[in-house]
């Protein structure tokens, strides 16, 4: 479980556009990782739109914003066309990554214990070091959440 003071963990993604991402690619700059669980859906679509459109401010604050699911590249691909996300989309088709994050476990659907994404945000600095996590991710003002 990532802990802020931790390094960003390693890993190589596919994109919405199939380029392996890496978090050596990362490095360099501030970065939120935000995990959600699915391209399309009611509360993924409004967290997606609320950075989208308060994307500028969180360049402006030094932020590259990245979003990871289990999706495929190109439901990224159409999710991110469709509501013209101007940030990298990654397709952890294998979870691993989700994982490795603490991102991926048992939740409650309709009343049933399953495994799925636990909608979560990482904030890391320049240098890659974890400076905040968020648990209860608000999907309609999610940009606010961030930049406080």
């Amino acid at each position: 479980m990532l802990k802020t003071g931790d390094k960003m963990p390693d890993f190589e993604v596919m994109d919405q556009d199939g380029r392996i991402v890496s978090s050596k690619d990362l490095i360099g700059k501030k970065t939120i990782i935000y995990f959600y669980p699915k391209d399309n859906t009611s509360g993924c679509t409004a967290e997606a739109c609320s950075l989208r459109d308060n994307y500028e401010a969180l360049i402006a604050k030094g932020y590259n914003v990245v979003g990871v699911s289990k999706d495929s590249v190109s439901s990224h691909k159409k999710f991110q066309e469709k509501y013209e996300l101007p940030f990298t989309l990654l397709a952890d088709t294998s979870t691993q990554m989700l994982q490795t994050f603490g991102a991926w476990g048992e939740k409650k659907m309709y009343g049933k214990t399953v495994m799925g994404t636990i909608r979560k945000t990482f904030i890391f600095d320049e240098n890659g070091i974890l400076t905040e996590i968020i648990e209860k991710v608000d999907t309609k003002n999610h940009a606010a959440q961030i930049l406080g």
